[in-house]
């Protein structure tokens, strides 16, 4: 489980299997290693081929299910989902998957992302008759495909994805077949691969490695993939677009052995240490990276300057989201229950810490507070990502713009905020570069929004504070 120390986080993760006589365990195994990406609720729903069976509630994977209750979660196919939640929405009706039963047959839905024009569609359905159950735009997706109409399943689906804009990476399970779903930008990732002659879906080709799944397919920006008996059925909904692949993913979200549209996360936050390394050299005589999602790009930075890399900082694993600090003084001594720094390594040392983005500041500047109550001599804070300017709509929990402290703040005042001997990010140029993906636009098919400002999709006038309105993708 990744314990909160930033306050940067992903929505959740998906994960689904066809064709496999366990798929409820095959699911729980996949859902346990997208753990990382929601730890507020999971829920898995299964099919037997005659009925959809769910469960699902609050809390980590382990928590919510057992053995017994896999057990008696018989059928060939099931879609899973692991949650995150902002303050106020953690609540066991938005768990997901969503289950919708009608006179022609069930639904499920399980989503990651979030639809920017949700808040829009949700007046127009209710305008029309339709009442909601939960304040999760997936809920909105599932009436749209209910109205839609149409005999075939996937031209309801298809046509209600025409209606929807931002980010989804969307799966549904009907009694005999699975279907898959990624938003016309490709803002988030999803992957298929094959155990045996069953086929599986997953936000990360991580939970593929846990299963011992072969990749086979990236799911296309505009894809709709049905899986069932007869086997798996490519089709689109969308025209092709230049996609727009979160950055995000590369640089924090993703699993270091996760493959994200061909590129393993590993190198890629290697090659942006590198960079960053490159752009922005200094002095020192250690580096150290904050656990664990920077480690790879400190790594990466002291491979590129020859400077040894340390365990400058160590993260105590055993520190819950839910730790209770009920005094100001206690929240302050939060961080040091979740990280220690190393004494013996940074002791009279100058220290580059590299650490992945800065989203408020509070963090980066207790963890440089660490490091010089250890010792340190110096501590030059090294940022593997651009500065965070501009809030994220399609599925991120990042603040509204004015209280994101590179929006407000120049480099110079946050580094003095920070507390640090010197601050540097690394360029918008670094980080295309870094990532390396193959894609010959000129974002080279990434999503930068929360650093230029320049979204990919138009955002509606609801979605200035999307948080307030529903809860997306969740």
């Amino acid at each position: 489980m990744r314990t909160e120390i930033k306050g940067l986080n992903e929505e959740c993760g998906v994960f689904g299997v066809w064709g496999h006589v366990e798929a409820s365990h095959l699911t729980y195994y996949g859902l346990h290693s997208l753990q990382h990406r929601g730890q507020e609720g999971a829920g898995i729903v299964v099919t037997d081929g005659e009925q959809l069976k769910v469960q699902k509630g609050m809390g980590l994977v382990n928590d919510v299910f057992t053995e017994e209750k896999l057990d008696r979660m018989k059928g060939h196919g099931a879609i899973g989902h692991v949650r995150y939640t902002t303050a106020g929405d953690s609540d066991f009706i938005n768990c997901q998957p969503l289950q919708f039963n009608s006179q022609t047959g069930s639904l499920a839905l399980a989503h990651n992302g979030n639809i920017v024009n949700a808040s829009a569609l949700k007046h127009q359905l209710e305008h029309q008759g339709s009442i909601f159950q939960t304040t999760s735009d997936t809920e909105v997706i599932a009436h749209l495909i209910k109205r839609s109409g149409y005999p075939d399943l996937r031209d309801s689906i298809k046509n209600a994805l025409s209606m929807v804009k931002g980010a989804y990476a969307l799966a549904c399970l009907i009694e005999d077949a699975m279907i898959v779903a990624l938003d016309p930008d490709g803002l988030r990732p999803l992957s298929i691969g094959r155990i045996g002659d069953a086929y599986v879906v997953s936000s990360e080709t991580c939970a593929f490695d846990i299963i011992g799944a072969e990749f086979i397919h990236e799911v296309q920006p505009g894809e709709l993939i049905t899986i069932d008996d007869d086997g798996m059925q490519i089709d689109r909904f969308s025209i092709p677009k230049e996609r727009s692949l979160c950055s995000m993913e590369y640089v924090y979200f993703a699993r270091p052995d996760s493959n994200v549209d061909g590129v393993n996360i590993h190198m890629a936050r290697k090659n942006l240490g590198r960079q960053l390394a490159k752009e922005d050299p200094v002095e020192a005589d250690v580096i150290t990276g904050v656990p664990d999602s920077s480690i790879s790009a400190a790594i990466g930075y002291a491979e590129e300057t020859g400077v040894p890399y340390e365990l400058g900082l160590i993260k105590n694993r055993y520190v819950g989201r839910t730790f209770i600090q009920p005094s100001q003084a206690l929240r302050e001594q939060g961080v040091k229950m979740k990280l220690s720094a190393v004494r013996g390594v940074v002791e009279g040392k100058r220290v580059v810490m590299v650490d992945d983005s800065i989203v408020r500041g509070t963090t980066a500047r207790r963890i440089v507070k660490l490091l010089r109550e250890a010792g340190a001599a110096e501590v030059h804070v090294r940022i593997s990502s651009p500065p965070i300017i501009n809030p994220c709509y399609y599925g991120i929990d990042t603040s509204t713009k004015g209280e994101l402290i590179a929006s407000t703040k120049s480099v110079q005042e946050i580094q003095e905020e920070l507390g640090a001997d010197s601050l540097s990010y690394l360029s918008i140029d670094g980080l295309k570069e870094g990532i390396g993906r193959d894609d010959p636009s000129p974002n080279c098919g990434q999503c930068l929004a929360c650093f230029t400002g320049n979204y990919p999709t138009d955002i509606f006038p609801e979605a200035d504070h999307p948080y307030d309105k529903v809860v997306g993708g969740r």
